[in-house]
């Protein structure tokens, strides 16, 4: 069950979510505003967590345009909006989803998990800036291109074991 405050018509797009390990690369890091900026330019709507600095960052990067935006929560809605949040929402291009109730109130690395899995089911494409080798988003990653979900990622060194394992690479 997913729980949503906000546009749930934005469902019915087409959707890219961005994912990245919680630490990375610098290199990834001004990539990933360029990409921001990018899909905010194009109208493109995107499902990004908003719980990591990156995330964060793309999330700020995101808001500056009139694109639509999902914002997944690895916890339950939040009872307080920040105000770009709550502006973007009342203009009806934003909305917040979660796997989880109210009662969910941390974010924790099994929550942060589910919400990546519920961004891979919500979107028609993955773009996975960075993943760290060995960790818990490329397991995921793994598992994604196994089911047959289009993984689009960097085209850098540090992300070799992804472009290895078939992900389709972007410069």
């Amino acid at each position: 069950m997913m729980h949503c405050e906000g546009n749930k018509r934005l469902l019915q797009l087409g959707k890219t979510a961005f994912v990245c390990s919680r630490r990375c690369p610098a290199s990834v890091v001004l990539k990933s505003y360029d990409w921001a900026k990018s899909m905010r330019d194009q109208g493109e709507c995107v499902v990004c967590g908003n719980h990591s600095q990156i995330e964060k960052d793309v999330v700020h990067f995101l808001l500056k345009g009139s694109q639509p935006l999902i914002i997944a929560l690895a916890r339950g809605l939040k009872k307080r909006l920040e105000p770009e949040i709550k502006e973007a929402t009342s203009s009806n291009r934003l909305l917040l989803a979660t796997p989880f109730d109210t009662g969910v109130t941390r974010v924790t690395q099994v929550t942060a998990n589910q919400r990546n899995e519920m961004m891979a089911q919500l979107a028609d494409e993955i773009f996975v800036a960075y993943a760290h080798p060995g960790g818990n988003l490329e397991k995921q990653v793994f598992r994604w291109l196994q089911s047959g979900k289009s993984v689009t990622s960097f085209a850098v060194e540090e992300n070799r074991k992804l472009m290895d394992a078939g992900v389709r690479c972007v410069d």
